[in-house]
């Protein structure tokens, strides 16, 4: 017993010394990123390099011709301006942030604190004003992330006409006269843009309550009919919260706000379609839109005969795009998007409407991949499969629709690498031509020629320094390499890169990812307790695949632990067999998978002691860390959950309601850690922010409840004023190194 408690006290001051570690390693690291500034005839661009010591270099490049030079001569500009500021430059260390070369290349001007203008042919220095840069003059890609946005407006295109809403109802309004057109509106079904709907389904909390009615309207584009949306309030949920510590007085302040759980009434919104000509309302079939999680994205044909909108049904098991006759007010699917478990709608959505061609770009997982379909806008008909194969498209930069290509992100389609990979893609629109733009074996960050001819691309791994490229967009062709990272100073300092790791999961079939971080005077004859890292949210993947110089999680290792982070069945970014393992069943969060890993680690590793293991995470992460520890206390040992969702009927609305389904259900009670609290085994440590607006505190404290009927021992941490992830914070951090410390006793090395 002494001597484990003299062990503990010896790592505890290691904990201090260690501290907040992450001494700012990002300054040790160089030439890891660059930014082209463009000449507007595309042929040419220039970049800075910061370099260690305070250096820095300012670097031309001709992508025509492949070559990477000294924008100038930097010995010749620093003498120029010693003699005309009297007083030593160090060419090395020129105190200019940008440079701006004139159209013709034989000048450029030095903007800083003072400005330049420095002439190549005479090599002469003279000083001028030079106006501020306009922003956006360096064109950076636009990326797109779904449907095309149509603002509503109040006024008809032909400016002769304005609906405004008074009462709840909406009034046209043409000149000075003004005519009621609705008599149905009220505070429940109401013709004013919903402040309650935005907070609800949009996730906008601060929508204010008292703001001026607005119709949202949309009109067709000869200015004789318009589409207003109605909206049927839903119930109001409040959360409360006590700020018990405020800046501006002694005494605690009650706070609440508005916050929808799963299973509640959600405002409803539906479209009501007006014919100006006839001054009466057109009676819409809304058999294919009863249960609207949400109606969006409603746009006009060109020839006013039609409009369209996105109908996200409750439940996300079904999405649709709908045209409306605008004459009968009949509905037709162009789009029915089906699934037995869940649409991934919040971060798998693309959609783009070809109005030339009467097409429609969509993006799906119908065949089992995330990937791109051509449709008939007009017909509803399939007319090809854009992308297809067992890799899936992670997002769309851009459409083309002149050339009919599109280029797209994309993971997975070099077989061998890993398949978090992200890789550039260029495909026609019948799907026939599809290039792969890179193929280095890493995750790639690309930044497109304003022309698009040429891009820049950086790629790197977790082990695996950055590494810049010259590449032609039409194929792909390296034009030349621009920059390595330079690491050495990072290196110098014994940093280690984590170990990237692959095994199979549960089925003993599927490769599951993740990385290992180590001691960095690891002994290999040693014995070291194990972290999970955990965060298991369906809505992405999560562990780092490009080159980083300093984690929160080497923290740890340097107080003698092992972490590890995976992402397992359940998590997105992989096949759709793959993520729907989540299906109402979030608190499975991949612990087959993360289990079987971490064994597969360990056989090869004998220096990881599977009898001490740990688990964290914060959020979704909290929720998985104490689920760890309730069903699977023979492999964790010691948790720390911080401001997890524990109950998912406490949590927010739809990112509960898009993973654990609607209805609510008894798996919902059935998976709750407030419900299984009873179970736990190992040492516990809960973390929240009493002021957590994201996932609400009482979910933390009602597992606190439980977890005293039960009799269990536990420690908590109740944060006065703080908010959403108390791990980030240099106490809550603090206390989780000295929790771990305490329970899995790292060793002295």
């Amino acid at each position: 017993m002494r001597k484990a408690r003299s062990d503990v006290f010896f790592v505890l001051l290691l904990l201090l010394a260690v501290g907040s570690y992450a001494a700012d390693t990002n300054r040790l690291v160089f030439k890891d990123k660059i930014e082209p500034h463009w000449f507007s005839n595309n042929t040419k661009f220039w970049y800075k390099n910061e370099l260690p010591k305070g250096k820095r270099e300012f670097i031309l490049v001709d992508a025509a011709a492949g070559e990477r030079k000294p924008a100038f001569d930097h010995a010749r500009v620093a003498k120029e301006l010693a003699t005309k500021l009297n007083r030593e430059i160090d060419p090395e260390r020129l105190p200019y942030d940008e440079i701006r070369f004139s159209e013709d290349g034989k000048r450029i001007r030095l903007l800083g604190k003072d400005s330049w203008s420095f002439e190549f042919e005479q090599y002469s220095l003279t000083e001028e004003k030079v106006e501020e840069p306009e922003r956006g003059e360096t064109p950076r890609e636009e990326r797109r992330r779904g449907a095309t946005r149509r603002r509503a407006a109040a006024t008809s295109p032909d400016g002769k006409h304005e609906i405004v809403v008074k009462g709840d109802n909406l009034f046209l309004r043409t000149g000075d006269v003004e005519k009621q057109l609705t008599h149905d509106g009220s505070p429940s079904h109401s013709y004013a843009r919903s402040a309650q709907r935005a907070r609800y389904v949009e996730m906008r909390y601060e929508e204010p309550e008292d703001e001026t009615p607005q119709a949202e309207v949309y009109w067709a584009p000869d200015s004789r009919k318009f589409v207003a949306m109605r909206t049927r309030a839903g119930a109001q949920r409040t959360v409360y919260m006590v700020e018990s510590s405020p800046k501006t007085q002694l005494q605690p302040v009650l706070q609440s706000y508005p916050y929808a759980k799963p299973g509640d009434e959600i405002p409803i919104l539906k479209p009501r379609l007006f014919d100006l000509e006839s001054g009466k309302e057109t009676a819409l079939d809304d058999s294919l839109y009863t249960n609207p999680w949400s109606i969006s994205d409603i746009r006009w044909g060109r020839d006013s005969s039609r409009f369209t909108f996105l109908y996200n049904q409750r439940g996300h098991q079904v999405l649709r795009i709908i045209s409306v006759d605008a004459k009968s007010g009949e509905p037709k699917a162009i789009i029915d998007e089906k699934s037995p478990t869940f649409i991934s709608y919040s971060g798998k959505f693309f959609c783009e409407y070809l109005d030339d061609t009467d097409e429609l770009i969509w993006m799906s997982e119908r065949d089992g991949w995330n990937h791109l379909y051509l449709f008939d806008y007009k017909t509803g008909g399939l007319k090809n499969q854009i992308t297809k194969g067992e890799w899936v498209v992670r997002g769309v930069d851009r459409v083309d629709r002149e050339t009919r290509e599109i280029w797209l992100r994309a993971g997975g389609i070099h077989t061998e690498q890993d398949p978090y990979f992200i890789h550039y893609v260029k495909v026609s629109f019948d799907g026939k031509s599809l290039v792969k733009l890179t193929e280095s074996n890493g995750t790639h960050e690309a930044q497109f020629s304003p022309d698009r001819k040429h891009m820049v691309v950086t790629w790197s791994r977790v082990d695996a320094a950055p590494v810049t490229e010259l590449r032609r967009a039409s194929d792909g062709k390296l034009v030349c390499e621009l920059e390595k990272a330079d690491i050495r100073l990072l290196e110098a300092t014994g940093w280690k890169a984590p170990e990237p790791f692959v095994a199979k999961g549960r089925d003993g079939a599927t490769d599951i990812y993740g990385i290992i971080h180590l001691p960095t005077n690891l002994n290999t004859r040693a014995s070291y307790p194990v972290i999970e890292s955990i965060y298991a949210g369906p809505h992405d993947s999560f562990v780092p695949k490009s080159f980083r110089p300093s984690y929160t999680q080497e923290k740890l290792t340097k107080l003698g632990f092992i972490v590890v982070q995976m992402d397992g069945m359940g998590t997105s970014n992989r096949s759709k067999k793959f993520h729907d393992v989540c299906w109402k069943n979030i608190a499975d969060a991949g612990f087959p998978d993360r289990i079987a890993w971490i064994k597969a680690a360990a056989s090869k590793r004998p220096y990881m002691d599977l009898e001490r293991v740990g688990i964290y995470g914060t959020s979704a992460g909290g929720q998985s860390a104490l689920g760890g520890l309730l069903w699977h206390p023979d492999f964790y040992k010691a948790g720390v959950s911080d401001c997890g969702c524990h109950d998912n009927r406490m949590d927010k609305i739809w990112w509960n309601e898009q993973w654990m389904g609607w209805p609510v259900g008894p798996h919902y009670d059935e998976q709750s850690n407030v419900t299984q609290a009873h179970k736990l085994q190992g040492k516990l440590l809960l973390m929240v922010g009493e002021l957590d607006k994201n996932v609400d505190p009482a979910s933390t404290m009602q597992v606190v409840n439980a977890l005293i009927k039960a009799d269990k021992d536990f420690e908590l941490l109740v944060v006065p004023g703080g908010g959403h992830g108390m791990a980030r914070t240099p106490y809550g951090w603090r206390r989780i190194e000295e929790f771990f410390v305490r329970h899995l006793s790292p060793s002295r090395h």
